[in-house]
């Protein structure tokens, strides 16, 4: 126990308050680093127009109005900003917006614009909020956004965009509330791994394709966990007879799902509804361990559908988690009741807190709590019951790749036995293409908006996940990754191998998406996306999985 709370100072001390070289130290959280208030008799120095004739400025406004029966669609103000106060912050970006009459455009992204637009070697990124049209007096329209730190320009722009009516725009400000978290040199890093070393709860790691051996707590160990997603509602006896029986995997991620999405039960039903959801699934699940058990298959508790549900309306369907405390305590008080139900299961390895968290543009209430520190909450909570079945945290929004470059570990003293996760599904034109009228015909490897997508390309897309587990000495799990099983000339395979090797030669542990839940993900069907039908033989993506699954041990 005193070597744990050794590592645990030692961290404080060594990690915790460094800061990269490349953040901006001079600004904090709260400064405002731009504001615009139109005031004066033409627009302030630095401002372009692009339509002169529909652009101007009304009573200490940007004013921007394109009559209904004219030709042009689109006119814009715009300004380019210094990136220096920009880079590697978050960011809240606020006006104030009135319109009268501008029609509903062909796209939720078009339509007034209150935007900011990122050059990046990486791409560009087209920031707002979406879904502004219509007549409305003044009100405030907000986005949030993480600014990576390698942009190159920055520009805000403003106006209407593939539509027609009169809209006004006043009070632009921008507020940094939140920074890239701090990264240590390289020397402090291989310190960093040498204390890890010391600590005795921690778990071993073994990679097969690297001699050199990590030591960090997994919550296991094995090895390594490689299985699959499954869906509560289809998966019995049988399925985890072939997954864990014949195929060999060895874990499974259990999702704790109520129907659809974006759109479902949860966005209706009140607490004890939910609770009562909630109790079936354990039911399920509780049914399912003694088999679990029999064939070596370790389960992560995935809390998929959140208390609360989502925003149906909302751009990226906001949890109602981070709108109405009444949904924390739910979660905080579910999460307490599950610990204290599988605290003694054997074949629970982990708790997933919450699927791919998304925030939203939270209210201005301090009773609410962001993503980070309700996981923490909660996540204390569960160690008062639960001292050492691995905590699962994804970062927002979406526990993508890059989101890690923004989320602070948690203090191992407060929580201990924490281990990081993160969905793969970059470049998501290509994993999902065909899903959700995305366009289809994509390959892999091969270029994609301009840009090679290879193996080093998922590799930096990685990076920050790379780094993050390299500076805090903390395992990794590749909650979710897939791609849709229709991409063309097997490009699937190609893309699932590339992923699977760099999680490998990471030491990571994964979970594909998914075992007989939807056939578009199902490595047991086809490449034809009109035959619903498993295929006669075992496709290439399945053997795929099994070669790496025989590799496990139980």
């Amino acid at each position: 126990m005193f070597r744990i709370f050794l590592l645990c100072l030692l961290l404080n001390i060594f990690v915790l308050p460094l800061v990269a070289d490349d953040t901006n130290n001079e600004v904090k959280i709260g400064d405002i680093v731009f504001h615009e208030s139109f005031d004066g008799e033409k627009l302030p120095e630095g401002w372009s127009v692009s339509n002169p004739k529909y652009v101007s400025l009304f009573e200490n406004t940007v004013q921007v109005n394109l009559p209904a029966e004219g030709q042009d669609k689109n006119a814009s103000a715009s300004k380019q900003l210094s990136i220096e106060k920009l880079s590697g912050n978050r960011l809240k970006v606020t006006a104030k917006v009135k319109a009268n009459h501008v029609i509903t455009p062909p796209n939720s992204w078009n339509g007034i614009k209150v935007m900011l637009v990122l050059d990046t070697p990486d791409g560009k990124y087209w920031l707002q909020q979406n879904n502004l049209f219509g007549t409305f007096d003044w009100q405030t329209v907000r986005f949030d956004t993480a600014v990576p730190k390698n942009i190159t320009s920055a520009t805000l722009i403003l106006g209407l965009e593939n539509t027609t009516g009169l809209v006004r725009i006043d009070d632009l400000e921008i507020t940094v509330i939140g920074k890239r978290r701090s990264r240590q040199k390289d020397s402090e890093s291989n310190s960093q791994s040498n204390f890890q070393k010391d600590s005795q709860n921690n778990f071993q790691n073994n990679s097969e394709n690297n001699s050199e051996q990590k030591i960090v707590y997994k919550g296991h160990h094995l090895p390594r966990l490689r299985g699959a997603m499954i869906s509560t509602g289809k998966f019995g006896t049988e399925d985890i007879q072939v997954l864990g029986g014949q195929w060999k995997a060895n874990h499974v991620r259990w999702q704790l799902t109520w129907a659809g999405f974006p759109n479902g039960p949860a966005d209706t039903a009140d607490v004890e509804q939910f609770n009562v959801w909630l109790e079936k699934e354990c039911q399920k699940l509780d049914a399912m361990l003694p088999e679990c058990e029999k064939y070596g298959v370790y389960v992560c508790l995935d809390l998929h559908t959140p208390p609360g549900g989502r925003l149906p309306q909302t751009e990226g369907s906001v949890m109602r988690l981070f709108q109405e405390k009444k949904w924390q305590d739910t979660f905080v008080d579910l999460w307490e009741r599950l610990a204290k139900r599988y605290k003694n299961a054997k074949m629970i390895w982990s708790y997933d807190l919450l699927n791919e968290p998304v925030e939203g543009n939270m209210p201005e209430n301090k009773d609410i709590l962001n993503w980070r520190e309700l996981a923490l909450k909660t996540a204390k909570t569960i160690r008062k019951i639960d001292p050492q079945k691995a905590i699962v945290i994804e970062a927002a929004p979406w526990g993508n790749p890059e989101t890690l470059e923004w989320f602070e570990p948690f203090d191992c003293q407060e929580v201990p036995n924490v281990v990081y996760s993160v969905h793969m599904y970059v470049p998501h034109q290509f994993t999902h293409q065909g899903v959700y009228d995305t366009p289809v015909g994509l390959n892999y490897p091969g270029e994609i908006n301009g840009k090679l997508w290879d193996k080093k390309a998922l590799r930096h897309v990685l990076r920050h996940t790379i780094e993050f587990a390299e500076d805090y000495g903390v395992a990794i799990y590749i909650g979710e990754f897939s791609a849709i099983r229709w991409a063309p000339n097997g490009s699937a395979y190609r893309y699932l191998k590339d992923c699977i090797e760099i999680f490998e030669e990471e030491g990571w542990d994964w979970s594909y998406h998914a075992f007989r839940e939807w056939d578009g993900w199902s490595v047991e069907h086809g490449s034809d996306k009109n035959d619903r039908q498993p295929a006669a033989k075992p496709t290439d993506r399945q053997l795929l999985l099994q070669s790496w699954f025989e590799k496990n041990k139980r």
